[in-house]
């Protein structure tokens, strides 16, 4: 099922890197034939190929039981008791995290989303999130609802819930719901009085009775969430001296998984933390030195049935809890 376009105006750029990629990925056209074929220089197709893989017009799948890294999937899930742990190979330092990280979701979820008996499935939002989207496969499943499962920022973004939300639904040819509420209430006063309404504990329910959800993991240093989404009345300051060492779900945890005791955890707009574990295929997917401790933290709590991240991220976790 090819996707359709999303406006009348031809793109012109994306035509040529749709006719490069063509050539070199399918016809087997060295880059300096390329560039003789359609009158550019070799750089402009490298530099071609390298935007078409990472807008996702050009999807690589690696066909191997041998392809991730079986030995620490196996170690992340024995230490963890996951169901799953996904490794994403990197190749030395040098790497674009959020594209291995989104590659290698986006292959989870064409397996997980193409099985019948997920029919809702629940989506976070972050750039991990949103990258997976460009490595997933069309399918066909009007049968599927993809509904949103936290507030949304108050600023329009790519990695905004309901861009994220939209997006996937697209590609899955499936319907969309969002939870519209913002991350955070003004007061816990507040949240308890919209928790009364009807529309917003009819959201909490259908995200409770998921099949399903895409979480990511915040740390407390370049978390969207700190940038564009706390309180003004809240400082990261505050929640760092409060042990806090990064979110899931706008929740602050401490290194051994507990909450913080802070009251931004009350005034957080959405299904609550110990809700996790009545679900099944709770995917978490991050990666990054600076994510280790809230990993960790969020691993502890047994509420993570799959686990999505690299190589080094990996070997970081296993360390930390040894």
């Amino acid at each position: 099922m090819s996707r359709q376009t999303k406006t009348e105006i031809l793109d012109a750029n994306e035509q040529l890197l749709v006719r490069l990629a063509w050539a070199c990925e399918v016809q087997g056209m060295t880059q300096a034939q390329a560039a003789e074929q359609f009158g550019v220089t070799r750089l402009r197709v490298n530099k071609s190929l390298a935007e078409a893989r990472e807008r996702g017009i050009v999807r690589v799948t690696i066909n191997s039981s041998f392809g991730p890294c079986i030995e620490l999937e196996e170690q992340l899930r024995d230490r963890f008791g996951l169901d799953t742990a996904t490794v994403a190979p990197v190749g030395g330092e040098d790497f674009k995290l959020y594209t291995v990280l989104g590659a290698a979701l986006g292959q989870f979820l064409n397996r997980l989303l193409e099985r019948p008996e997920i029919k809702l499935f629940g989506m976070s939002w972050g750039n991990t999130l949103n990258m997976a989207t460009r490595y997933m496969e069309p399918m066909n499943r009007p049968d599927l609802e993809i509904t949103s499962v936290m507030g949304g920022l108050t600023k329009g973004s790519d990695v905004n819930s309901y861009e994220i939300t939209t997006r996937l639904a697209d590609l899955c040819n499936a319907q969309h719901s969002y939870f519209t509420a913002p991350v955070y209430a003004s007061s816990m006063a507040s949240r308890e009085i919209l928790e009364q309404q009807q529309e917003f504990k009819g959201s909490i329910e259908k995200i409770c009775a998921a099949d399903g959800l895409a979480l990511a993991a915040g740390d407390m240093k370049n978390s969207l969430l700190l940038a564009d989404g706390l309180p003004q009345d809240i400082k990261t300051s505050d929640l760092v001296q409060a042990g806090a060492v990064g979110d899931i779900m706008g929740y602050f945890l401490r290194a051994d998984g507990g909450l913080i005791h802070h009251e931004i955890n009350d005034r957080v707009l959405g299904i609550k933390l110990t809700d996790l574990d009545d679900l099944s295929n709770v995917i978490v997917a991050a990666g990054g030195a600076e994510k280790v401790p809230i990993m960790r933290a969020i691993l502890l709590r047994g509420c993570v049935n799959h686990l999505v991240t690299d190589e080094h991220t990996a070997r970081g976790l296993l360390v930390a809890s040894a």
